[in-house]
């Protein structure tokens, strides 16, 4: 486009410098809101990618995913997305690809982009040149065809036809024992493994002395085909299926869905549900954080921890029973503000539970965090550094660890972040300990936002004032034809945002949380794609544990705290 802003202007003039005769187009919404798209012709995606990780500072790459338009000659389009951290600029590149077509794979530039590739063959069947092991990732092996392709039914189920698992096994255990002499040992690991929590599997090359030579991992065993009902379902009704992506801190997700529609009208939240999704995304890292570090405890052998804190959990979910009626999965958002106004009184018991939790972290604290055998079966265990996480797209505590401060809440304030006074911890050798301090200091923060939070909440409505989006009050619907007709076709079409794409993210509780729209302009997005922040940390496990001890796997598996719900969708 010949009037974008400079630094995209630049860029383009770049690309057409070095990839001479190539056409090149950007489209530019707005250069405030990270909705840049850079079209590029598909034989040039490797350098195009090198250009702008090395030139123009794009060094993460988030998401890699796919588009499906059947009726278009280059049906597919494969989507990234690309951000800038020094100055907070995002990239949206796409090129098309055709059916039976290939385009090349850019893990040379990414190592991080092989899980990401692997799940848009998957899900699309848009094959990757040049891709080291280009396999089924969330489906199972026997699947036929492609599930987020459009002439694919949603209500398809394709089942196993239950070939022994021991086959599975066998044909892991020659793929990873091929490069290794007959001294090395296959280890399996899950997904029965209590470590693994039923949701995953891992397999390891180890030597006599338990030392890990190659590692590979497995994931699908919970795939809900999130981005797939999104297809089917309005915008509101799709608020539920969020909830079950972390359901360790669901407020998070719902907030975080329901602020991109929001982008995509253009509205902002009155500034008491602006505040309030803030309070949930706070209490609910707090007890994500909980989670994890319990958990990670209780594998380690250490049960008395897991108490302390899921007591603390326990009483959060009271203050989300208060206020929605649910306690875990509380789907509480609406696309433009809130479901439920604060009942007499939350405010001060939200205020009597944080007080508790600090006072409780600080035993916490005493309890672990010099505790000579925790501090032993930590340090060291599962150590990635800086370079290769960002190698990855690590982001959140996993990415702090290595002493990488960004954290959405500071680098790109949304809600109130940029009003409150907080710190973003960082350690410094990415390894177990480190994640379990970050998470540790992190709460502390949280603490300090929720009582800012507390102390200065707005009076006023929790919704937007307009018809097209937010249900009329339940005095308008039984007391008028018009707000009962309003509230009719709501629920029957839903909520419309205009035409176009968006994407948005927040600082989830394990790193940043995205989501990608379509919009064809009716009541049902044409795509969804979730950026879940555990599919990047699952896809470097392999890297944390190389060269480490079996036991020392387990430790690490639990210090980046997957979460089966948003790692498979």
């Amino acid at each position: 486009m010949d009037n974008a802003s400079p630094f995209y202007a630049d860029i383009l003039a770049s690309l057409k410098s070095s990839f001479a005769g190539r056409e090149f187009t950007l489209e530019e919404r707005s250069e405030k809101n990270h909705e840049q798209t850079l079209f590029i012709p598909k034989d040039t995606v490797v350098g195009v990618m090198e250009t702008l990780k090395t030139k123009h500072g794009y060094n993460f790459m988030l998401d890699i995913c796919g588009l499906d338009w059947p009726e278009r000659e280059k049906r597919f389009d494969v989507v990234y997305h690309l951000l800038n951290k020094d100055l907070n600029r995002r990239l949206r590149v796409k090129t098309q690809v055709g059916e039976g077509e290939s385009v090349a794979s850019v893990v040379p530039v990414w190592a991080g982009a092989n899980w990401f590739e692997r799940e848009c063959f998957d899900m699309f069947g848009v094959k990757f040149e040049g891709h080291p092991d280009l396999r089924r990732i969330l489906c199972h092996e026997e699947f036929v065809g492609h599930p987020l392709r459009k002439d694919y039914p949603a209500d398809q189920i394709q089942r196993m036809s239950g070939q022994p698992l021991e086959h599975s096994f066998e044909r892991d255990r020659e793929r990873l024992m091929k490069k290794h002499n007959d001294d090395l040992m296959w280890i399996n690991v899950g997904p029965a493994h209590p470590a693994t929590h039923g949701t995953l599997r891992f397999m390891a090359v180890v030597d006599g002395g338990e030392m890990i030579k190659e590692l590979d991992s497995e994931i699908g065993y919970l795939h809900r085909c999130f981005e797939k009902m999104c297809e089917t379902h309005n915008y509101n009704q799709i608020i539920p299926y969020t909830d079950r992506l972390n359901y360790c801190s669901a407020p998070i997700n719902n907030n975080a869905w329901a602020a991109t529609i929001e982008k995509m009208f253009g509205v902002k939240v009155p500034p008491k549900a602006t505040m309030m999704r803030m309070v949930l995304d706070e209490l609910s890292r707090i007890i994500d954080h909980y989670v994890c570090i319990g958990t990670n405890a209780v594998d380690l052998g250490a049960l008395t921890g897991f108490f302390y804190m899921f007591n603390e959990r326990e009483k959060v979910y009271t203050l989300f029973e208060k206020l929605c009626g649910a306690r875990l999965t509380v789907s509480l958002t609406r696309i433009g503000g809130l479901g439920f106004d604060l009942p007499a009184g939350w405010i001060q018991d939200a205020k009597d539970v944080v007080e508790h939790i600090a006072k409780t972290h600080e035993e916490m604290d005493k309890l672990l965090t010099t505790n000579r055998i925790f501090v032993q079966r930590t340090r060291g265990a599962g150590a990635i550094d800086q370079k290769t996480a960002i190698q990855y797209g690590f982001t959140g505590p996993c990415l702090r660890a290595t002493g990488y401060e960004l954290d959405l809440r500071k680098h790109d304030p949304y809600y109130f972040y940029d009003q409150v006074e907080f710190d973003i911890p960082v350690a410094a050798k990415g390894d177990t300990y480190d994640r379990y301090l970050v998470r540790m200091e992190e709460v502390r923060q949280s603490i300090r936002i929720l009582r800012w939070c507390l102390n200065n909440m707005p009076e006023g409505p929790i919704a937007v004032d307009n018809k097209a989006i937010s249900l009329p009050s339940k005095k308008d619907v039984y007391g008028n034809i018009e707000g009962l007709m309003n509230h009719f076709m709501l629920i029957i079409n839903g909520v419309q945002p205009p035409a176009g794409e968006v994407y948005h993210a927040v600082e989830g509780a394990n790193g940043e949380l995205g989501f990608y729209v379509v919009s064809d302009g009716s009541g049902t997005p044409y795509r969804v794609k979730c950026r879940p922040p555990c599919f990047a940390l699952m896809s470097g496990f392999a890297q944390m544990c190389l060269g480490g001890r079996l036991a020392d796997a387990v430790a690490a598996l639990g210090s980046i705290n997957i979460i089966a719900g948003e790692l498979d969708r």
